[in-house]
């Protein structure tokens, strides 16, 4: 067998280690569900073998299904829908049920098998070791978890995961990991009845292999007589209450965005009335119709196929080559900066952290202490990682500690004086092959480079704000920038663990550019008396995080107020006013609201606690509307406005990538996570469609819904956005 190792000891225990030759990590791919066969087929029909225990020959024990490959195959029936839809249909089950069909095997096989798991098990990999009879973890590798990840791409888990865990341990038990997508770690597991035992990695052969022996008549417990739903059954009375709240409790949560939860829900429900064998067809009902829902589709290419490919340098310039970042040069020690110094030094890179004086230096390395502190008290690092990560960052007002830096990050405010000032002050110092990044957020990126002796050097590397959450980096290019520091800039991102995006220079860049059209449209309605509950509410209901009102507050209204006399200054006649300028002035000059940083925004703040100020109503220029918008006209503005934005970009050619784009508008400002991204929204909505509903919105709003040229051209041409930008999609 080519991805396990199969070897005999002298109890006559095989002990299967699964080891793919030419990758990193073990996967479930159509060659390793065959061999998975073979050897329980093995198992099962020597006489000599007691049983089997199944452990990886690498730090995970294996990370679930290979969606490449299988987006590849699906992608094949798809096509076939259109000759034959029910064979298509059929083929598609028979493609699924595969994995289910094998799994099943293993755990009839007669024989008692254990799962030795060493690390990371997730998705099919945890169900896997769910197949076997009896699960060992290791208490000492603190990588290893459990859980299944595919729920946050719009899938279930489709290998018998929503049928075994919930006659494991109940359905309440099991929503967090079903419904959530919560992973859980060793010991955990154990409490929750997953996992037998939790030993350190050493003993994990042994124990599993002495639970073997012990148990050579070992079944699932759902293949028992009198099996009792753990619980209770949907029909018992204490079964019946939990069933019957948990949809109320998903919609709370999801809106019914996500198709995903409520076919758990029935795969759960309607699986734990029959047995398994019936019970894993129905699973694989539920899991083939997601597979054919386009959200799904359009999770799966954005979140994990699309973010796969750009995560390792997928926009790198093809001249260049990967290159190291040992030592970077952060100016500006305040919260961006400090979060930048942060990341990077938990990346294992040396840093410099500039500011203006000592002290406020200081206190920017104070955040990696404070949150490295979070985690030592976790249990999630030690203490000797933390003083590791903490020497690696050094503060300072020193520009001279810049003599051998690899690249730079200016984390100052947006003021362009300043930020030239800056530029000249380091690149004194720097290497002249180092680059130069400002994390500027709106600011031309070619205006700043003015002010640099190396313009082709000078990069924009946008950060969102907190940095060691946020999971997206915008790489932009100057005129003059050039293809190395492209690559330089990548290569910082790369190292750091963030999702970079490459875009065109231009005012707000890409990410900026459409939240602010998100958070205007916000200020919009508040203008034209939409009650403020009514616009967070409908925008949570269209997918977003947060709503404008409460993502300005995040942002800092001051921070917005900045950036607008910023842009008019730099604009002077050519600025044009729109509804949020006297709203934002008025909330800063007047009434002292910044937002969440000083306790007071479009929100008032104690504590966790937050409610809507109740004098937003004076901004409503002719008062609150007796009648009020409905909630979907309310969702349809906000998911339009920043859609249209988003396919203004790429028609501008600052963002040529549709995945890109759908990657940024995600993890950039969280734009509903269930359409794919922007630009698989308007895909997914169909352009005709699309350009239709943005020209009643256009006549109703304002010409903030009119939709590029591009888009009624593509309208007629029966064309898609990943169709028209196919080369760079593909």
């Amino acid at each position: 067998m080519k991805h396990f190792k199969f070897d005999i000891d002298k109890d006559g225990i095989a002990l299967i280690t699964f080891d793919s030759p030419e990758r990193s990590m073990n996967v479930l791919s159509q060659d390793v569900i065959t061999e998975i066969g073979e050897w329980v087929a093995k198992i099962s029909s020597d006489e000599t073998i007691k049983g089997a225990v199944v452990t990886s020959g690498k730090a995970a024990f294996c990370a679930g299904a290979n969606l490449e490959e299988l987006g590849g195959q699906f992608g094949a029936v798809f096509g076939e829908m259109q000759k034959d839809e029910q064979a298509a249909k059929r083929k598609l089950f028979d493609m699924v049920f595969r994995l289910n069909s094998v799994f099943r095997e293993l755990e009839t096989c007669g024989k008692p098998v254990a799962a030795a798991i060493n690390g990371l098990a997730l998705g099919g990999g945890f169900e896997l070791a769910l197949a076997c009879h009896a699960r060992f973890a290791a208490n000492d590798n603190p990588k290893l978890r459990l859980g299944f990840p595919e729920v946050m791409v719009g899938l279930l888990p489709g290998a018998g995961g929503t049928q075994r865990v919930p006659r494991m341990i109940g359905l309440m038990n099991a929503a967090p990991l079903l419904l959530q997508a919560k992973q859980i770690k060793a010991q955990e597991a154990v409490g929750m009845g997953l996992v037998n035992a939790a030993v350190p990695q050493a003993e994990l052969i042994d124990a599993a292999k002495a639970w073997v022996l012990e148990n050579p008549k070992a079944k699932q417990p759902w293949d028992a007589d009198r099996f009792k739903f753990p619980g209770g059954n949907p029909w018992s009375p204490q079964g019946f209450p939990m069933f019957a709240g948990a949809p109320a409790m998903v919609r709370k949560e999801s809106y019914g965005n996500y198709p995903a939860m409520p076919n758990i829900l029935r795969a759960v429900y309607e699986g734990s009335q029959v047995p398994m064998d019936a019970a894993l067809r129905i699973e694989t009902r539920y899991f083939c119709q997601l597979l054919l829902n386009p959200k799904t589709q359009n999770m799966i290419r954005s979140l994990f196929i699309s973010k796969q490919a750009i995560d390792k340098g997928g926009a790198r310039p093809a001249s260049q080559k990967p290159g190291a970042i040992n030592k970077i040069g952060v100016i500006g020690a305040g919260f961006m900066g400090a979060g930048v110094a942060y990341v990077s030094a938990m990346a294992g890179i040396e840093v410099v952290l500039i500011d203006r004086d000592q002290e406020a230096a200081d206190k920017g390395k104070a955040l990696t202490e404070t949150e490295q502190a979070k985690r030592v008290k976790r249990g999630k690092t030690t203490q000797e990682k933390m003083d590791a990560i903490l020497a690696r960052i050094t503060p300072t007002t020193d520009y001279g500690l810049l003599s051998d830096v690899d690249l730079v990050v200016e984390a100052v405010f947006e003021n362009s004086e300043l930020k030239a000032s800056i530029t000249k002050m380091a690149e004194d110092v720097i290497p002249k092959d180092a680059v130069f990044g400002s994390n500027t957020s709106t600011i031309p990126i070619t205006d700043l480079a003015k002010a640099s002796a190396r313009p082709e050097n000078f990069i924009g590397i946008h950060f969102f704000s907190p940095v060691h959450k946020m999971m997206l980096v915008e790489i932009i290019k100057g005129k003059e920038t050039s293809d190395y520091a492209i690559s330089r800039a990548l290569d910082f991102a790369t190292r750091i663990r963030k999702t970079p995006i490459v875009v065109e220079d231009t005012r707000g860049f890409y990410a900026n550019r459409c939240v602010m059209r998100y958070i205007n449209e916000g200020y919009n309605m508040l203008s034209e008396g939409v009650k403020p509950a009514l616009i967070e509410q409908g925008a949570r209901m269209a997918g977003m995080p947060v709503g404008p009102l409460s993502l300005q507050d995040e942002v800092a209204i001051d921070l917005g107020y900045k950036i607008l006399t910023q842009t008019k200054a730099d604009l002077g006649n050519q600025y044009v006013a729109g509804k949020m300028d006297p709203i934002i002035t008025a909330m800063v000059e007047k009434y002292d609201r910044k937002g969440r940083k000083n306790g007071k925004g479009f929100y008032d703040y104690n504590g966790r606690e937050k409610s809507l100020w109740p004098e937003l109503g004076q901004f409503a220029v002719n008062g609150i509307l007796e009648s009020q918008p409905s909630a979907d006209e309310v969702k349809d503005r906000i998911l339009y406005a920043q859609a249209i934005e988003a396919a203004r970009t790429m028609a501008e050619g600052i963002i040529a990538d549709p995945r890109e784009a759908d990657l940024g508008s995600i993890f950039g400002w969280g734009f509903a996570p269930y359409t794919g991204g922007a630009i698989s929204f308007i895909d997914m909505t169909g352009i005709a469609k699309f350009v239709k509903r943005a020209d009643e919105l256009r006549d109703a709003y304002g010409e903030q819904f009119e939709v590029p040229a591009l888009l009624r051209d593509m309208a007629s041409a029966n064309e898609t956005m990943y169709g028209r930008f196919s080369k760079k999609a593909a």
